[in-house]
């Protein structure tokens, strides 16, 4: 099993995120679990690999051709992929993945994690997606994504379907018991 990790090329102003980052890439690897990323050296992304290759874990990036030199693709992975656009990174990450976890992170970070848990509501995947909330990254989001039901534009079993766990043990639980609900427009019958 692979699991894609969402996260910035920055490494946050927290400590935390930087050990969430080394916490979530040694545990993937230390669980057999294979990662899937962004392909580069810096910021969490570079963190959370180098942890997970330390740990003698499979670390596959994808990387944009051109932002090989400008984010500075790792050069020590299992095996950098190079696409030539963000579209086809997203995809082909998809595509080796069979989850997805975003670590803090800006609106990149929140852009792909968003796309897969769409995509997964409307059934074109049935793989778990995960926000890990180190040190309540995503408490606002997490309300917000509440108000959302409360509004009538989130249906809650969608809402529930994004796991939320402060702790790398919590996600992979989660994953390996997950049950997709039905995508929309499909009967729950």
């Amino acid at each position: 099993m692979r699991i894609a990790v969402f996260c910035g090329a920055s490494p946050g102003a927290n400590p935390f995120y930087f050990a969430a980052a080394e916490a979530l890439g040694r545990s993937l690897a230390q669980a057999g679990e294979g990662v899937v990323y962004g392909g580069a050296s810096v910021g969490l992304m570079g963190v959370m690999a180098n942890a997970a290759l330390e740990a003698g874990g499979e670390v596959v990036g994808v990387i944009p051709r051109a932002l090989v030199d400008r984010e500075l693709a790792h050069e020590g992975l299992s095996e950098l992929r190079v696409v030539d656009s963000m579209h086809e990174r997203k995809a082909l990450m998809a595509a080796l993945s069979d989850g997805f976890v975003a670590l803090p992170g800006g609106t990149g970070t929140l852009e792909e994690i968003f796309e897969v848990w769409t995509w997964a509501q409307l059934g074109y995947h049935s793989k778990p997606c995960a926000l890990l909330n180190t040190n309540g990254f995503y408490d606002d989001l997490i309300r917000f994504l509440d108000h959302a039901v409360a509004e009538g534009f989130t249906q809650r079993r969608y809402r529930d379907m994004l796991v939320v766990a402060d702790d790398v043990s919590a996600v992979l639980s989660a994953f390996r018991n997950y049950v997709p609900p039905p995508p929309k427009w499909q009967s729950q019958g």
